[in-house]
């Protein structure tokens, strides 16, 4: 699937003859906001990464479903929060451009560019995944195509087990339109009564607590699976529901509504006004409607005038809406077409300690690399922590965690058992706030001392600190994690644990504690840095660091691997970089505002992503430190924080330094060293903000980061006895 209708930016002549021009369009570029790409746009080109893996015949058949319907499921998130913002930023008359010179309508009207052949190529993926799908003996049928048989017994499956969760309405002045929730998915009809001919509209909203497809009997050769949609099977008995009216014409659609939640800046009560804020987002105003090409015009304008939709709000789908839901035809039982499962290993540490996360950590600082490693360690070590008497206090974050968390059982569990425990918990995570607001009512019933933490800033960071009393003496272990106290995304996200008693480590994570509980700012951090009052300031200073080692003719490199790559502040500095001669590698699996490979700008960065089998979600920073990378005196960070101006200016997050000797050498050479070494998942990131995928040149190995830690122990799994049975990952990346 070729990647279509990308701005591009036109690249600057290095030849000899043209060297003066160049050095003034150099110039002019570094003062230039064309020296940033649009982060919409190239968050779009992200999920057009992630749609191109459902287009990868590497992946088994199921797999690759999936990935479309992530792909369309971002999309549709994008469009709640990200359009919904620019949209009233139009409204409100705001006409302020950003970094790289758009305003919101010049922004809005690029997305919608990107957004029309996104969606078709999303389509077009589907089409061909279907014919895929019937030939794997997977069969979606549309409704003129169900056999005789096969429609007796659905008319009998619909009318026991749909028919009663459907209301058909008529449209009129007696029945008004009616709401249509976000992603509310409806059919529109036209109706004429049988006896005089007299018109009618009429609705039907689809349940949206059903699945979408409907088995149907077994009647294919070889196990066949025959399946139709929701709608599908509806369209079928319209008679059913509209007795004496005869059809004339319908179509599907669906609608996405503003989601973005905006809090009061006073609030006596945070709970209260999130409770309200919620209500609110789900009668948002319409930001996109989904609209199946096939429906008559005029049923069309009868649906957009009843939403007041715009025309710049809708999409014509030649195809099936609401992708996002095809990943439910991943749960028919068909392993062939799936991912071998995989079972992480429990971290060899602990194990060999009996299960005592205490005892482990006493020994050595240690990192558990999900999801190749259980995130079970981690929920052990709370569980050990709230059953153990010598406990005597918890104090944890949660931003996102899962329906049943043992993560909220544990805390319970050691309130009850009269320790202190303390929970930060965020309730301005987006779409996860209802839960939040569930989780931390459950806590305070407990006896949990619940903090919501700032008002206008999110606390983002992923901490535990438990405090035990040890010969008469209070030892305090911490937790640092990149990814959320979530053991089921934990499954498929990468993400790091790290593991200390380290004295000043955990006297900094108390104070940024007590930050966040008690609003005094963390003054005189020993080894961490905290946003955002001092993480901003450690990274630039590190890249500060790194351009003056060039400029002095010393070893220097800056390798990074994050979320996304936006803050114009650092995008400058890491030019500055480039441009005294520092080698720079970023992994940036989502957006990425930096334009690499551009010379006298950036020649000295290159930037890939990399989309596979589990989510690249894990923060770490690398810095030379006066040495080549990878070196055992660089300097190694891991965080809670990607390189947003979010995450350094209106989050509270963690950057914690890599200090032990093992675990350094397993962040640094084992971690880092695949991420740039992938060849089989990696996409470079180009200048234009465009990306290709990376292959394998004539003769060079192939190499599969994830397949390699599925494969390969923790470094640190042992300590020092297992360092050589590890392959060894040294990498100089070729410069493309």
């Amino acid at each position: 699937m070729a990647s279509r209708g990308q701005a591009t930016v036109v690249p600057l002549e290095s030849g000899a003859g043209r060297r003066s021009e160049t050095a003034s369009a150099v110039s002019d570029l570094v003062a230039s906001s064309d020296r940033f790409v649009n982060r919409e746009l190239s968050w779009l080109n992200f999920n057009r990464r992630v749609l191109e893996e459902s287009a990868n015949r590497g992946h088994p058949l199921l797999e690759r479903l999936k990935f479309l319907s992530i792909s369309a499921n971002n999309l549709d998130e994008f469009f709640m929060v990200r359009v919904a913002g620019l949209g009233a930023q139009v409204r409100a008359g705001i006409t302020e451009k950003s970094p790289e010179g758009l305003t919101p309508a010049e922004q809005l009207a690029r997305i919608a560019e990107a957004v029309v052949l996104l969606v078709e190529d999303q389509q077009a993926q589907w089409r061909e995944l279907r014919e895929a799908l019937a030939q794997a003996g997977i069969v979606l049928v549309d409704g003129p195509d169900v056999t005789k048989a096969e429609k007796a017994w659905l008319e009998d499956y619909f009318l026991a087990h749909i028919f009663p969760l459907l209301t058909p309405l008529a449209v009129d002045p007696a029945h008004p339109f009616p709401f249509i929730p976000n992603l509310g998915f409806s059919i529109a009809l036209q109706l004429a009564r049988a006896k005089d001919g007299k018109a009618m509209n009429a609705l039907i909203r689809m349940p949206n607590r059903i699945d979408r497809f409907v088995r149907l009997p077994q009647s294919g050769e070889g196990g066949q699976v025959r399946l139709i949609s929701l709608e599908g099977a509806t369209s079928l008995f319209i008679g059913k529901l509209f007795p004496g009216y005869v059809l004339k014409g319908v179509g599907a659609f669906r609608v996405i509504r503003d989601s973005e939640v905006e809090i009061l800046e006073e609030a006596e009560d945070l709970v209260r006004v999130f409770e309200t804020a919620l209500k609110r987002r789900r009668r948002g105003i319409v930001i996109r409607l989904d609209i199946e090409a096939m429906m008559p015009p005029e049923l069309q304008r009868f649906v957009l005038r009843a939403l007041s939709a715009t025309d710049e709000n809708v999409f014509k789908v030649d195809g099936v809406l609401a992708l996002n839901e095809m990943s439910q035809l991943a749960n028919l039982n068909r392993p062939d077409l799936e991912f071998v499962p995989y079972a992480p290993r429990y971290p060899e540490r602990v194990r060999d300690h009996s299960g005592d996360c205490f005892a482990a950590i006493r020994q050595k600082d240690f990192v558990v690399h999900h999801p190749y490693e259980s995130f079970d360690v981690v929920v052990d070590f709370l569980q050990q922590a709230a059953r153990d008497p010598d406990v005597v206090a918890i104090k944890q974050t949660l931003y996102r965690t899962s329906a049943d968390s043992p993560i909220v059982r544990e805390l319970a569990e050691a309130a009850e058992a009269g320790k202190s425990v303390t929970a930060v918990v965020e309730l301005k995570a987006r779409f996860d706030e209802e839960a939040n607001i569930r989780w931390a009512r459950d806590l305070e019933r407990a006896g949990v001392q619940v903090v919501y933490g700032f008002i206008e800033l999110k606390t983002h960071a992923k901490l535990s600190l438990v405090v035990r009393r040890e010969d008469s003496e209070l030892v305090s272990y911490v937790h640092v994690g990149t990814g959320n106290y979530h053991p089921v995304t934990a499954r498929v996200y990468t993400d790091l644990s790290f593991f200390t008693r380290d004295p000043q480590i955990a006297q900094d994570v108390s104070r940024i504690f007590n930050f966040v509980t008690g609003y005094a700012e963390p003054a005189g951090l020993e080894r961490m840095a905290v946003s955002p009052v001092s993480l901003r300031e450690r990274i630039q200073a590190h890249i500060e660091e790194e351009t003056a080692n060039a400029k002095a003719g010393r070893p220097s490199g800056i390798w990074m691997k994050m979320n996304a790559l936006v803050d114009p502040d650092i995008i400058d500095a890491l030019y500055k970089a480039s441009a005294a001669g520092v080698p720079i590698e970023l992994v940036v699996r989502g957006i990425c505002c930096l334009r690499p490979g551009v010379p006298g700008l950036s020649e000295n960065i290159r930037v890939k992503s990399i989309i596979g089998r589990f989510l690249e979600h894990g923060r770490i920073y690398c810095f030379g430190s006066g040495h080549t990378l990878p070196h055992a005196k660089a300097a190694v960070y891991i965080s809670s924080a990607d390189m947003m101006p979010r995450n350094l200016d209106r989050r509270v997050e963690a950057l914690c330094p890599i200090l032990n000797p093992t675990v350094h050498e397993q962040v640094l050479d084992q971690i880092m060293v695949a991420n740039l070494k992938d060849n089989e998942q990696s996409w470079q990131l180009l200048a234009d903000g465009s990306s290709r995928r990376i292959k394998p040149a004539a003769g060079e190995e192939e190499f599969n980061a994830h397949t390699y830690f599925m494969t390969n122990p923790s470094l640190s799994g042992r300590g020092k006895s297992q360092k050589e049975s590890i392959p060894r990952l040294r990498h100089r990346p070729e410069r493309m």
